[in-house]
């Protein structure tokens, strides 16, 4: 198959090379269903690249993209989901799950040939199997509003009563520290961390066959912010063994392993040359792509 340099090299040498990369991505893709005589549905954001662009990350209107993707195909053959996203709304993510497992069953395995964060990370959590590479990544799964850590906002607001209580005369400090919160933020904040710890602790528990106890333990790495410390921490393959999870190694077969790279290589450099910022596609050509200013 192709590496980055190859694939760039090619496309630059042509008259049309958005023409070219979705004709080489809809070969690899059928090339991997072949292989693996699957269904293949990709979910590529364009995050790293075009971060300031709106919707890169996982949104209610995405469901829409999977209900094409789905459409037409075999669904005896299961799913194989190659994830490349920095994630999203948890309820968008929940939904698209719920989606996909009443479809296909647990007959579903997550690809993340380079990350699946946060939401991403929640649709691959519940997924019984994962394949991932050396170059792979999961991330945690802690909310986050406006950028800001609902744990640690939380934990600021805990510590501010603490304070204050003894201390009061720290009141004027933290109340312009606190100001910045609106009336239900902090509401909202612990009902999302609550939400997010349940979902991935069920999910575990439904794939690992696991009783509460150890389900809240294997999720720990993922749902407490006080052993990630940062939820753009990356998480790796030979951590997610560590965990316990069910990894395949992308490397375990070298044919595969060229296929999803170049692949991947294909939708980095395509959304480097195209206005496309996120893509859904599947191996018998349903494309779904979100560009500036109109979907295709």
């Amino acid at each position: 198959m192709s590496s980055w340099s190859e694939l760039l090299s090619e496309a630059n040498r042509l008259a049309n090379p958005i023409e070219y990369l979705d004709a080489k991505r809809h070969e690899l893709l059928q090339a991997i269903s072949k292989k693996t005589n699957r269904n293949i549905i990709t979910y590529y954001s364009a995050w790293l690249t075009k971060p300031n662009i709106a919707n890169l990350h996982i949104v209610d209107g995405d469901k829409n993209s999977f209900m094409q993707a789905i459409y037409g195909v075999d669904k005896t053959k299961g799913l194989d989901l190659i994830l490349h996203t920095p994630g999203g709304d948890i309820a968008a993510a929940e939904s698209i799950v719920d989606y996909l497992h009443l479809v296909f069953g647990d007959n579903i395995r997550a690809i993340i040939p380079q990350m699946a964060m946060s939401a991403g990370t929640m649709i691959a959590l519940s997924c019984p199997t994962i394949i991932m590479g050396k170059e792979s990544s999961l991330g945690p799964v802690d909310p986050q509003f406006h950028g800001l850590s609902c744990q640690e906002a939380v934990d600021e607001f805990e510590q501010a009563v603490a304070d204050v209580s003894a201390n009061p005369a720290s009141l004027g400090l933290w109340q312009i520290r606190i100001s910045k919160y609106t009336p239900t933020f902090l509401v909202s904040c612990k009902n999302a961390i609550d939400w997010s710890k349940s979902y991935t602790q069920n999910w575990l528990a439904r794939n690992y066959k696991l009783d509460e106890a150890a389900a809240k333990e294997m999720s720990k790495a993922f749902v407490e912010h006080s052993e990630s410390k940062s939820h753009s921490r990356h998480i790796s393959v030979e951590q997610c063994k560590a965990i316990g999870l069910n990894i395949l190694d992308l490397e375990k077969d070298n044919d595969l392993q060229d296929m999803i790279l170049s692949l991947h290589h294909a939708y980095m450099i395509y959304f480097d040359k195209s206005t496309a910022f996120k893509a859904v596609e599947n191996q018998i050509g349903a494309r779904y792509l979100r560009v500036h200013g109109a979907n295709q």
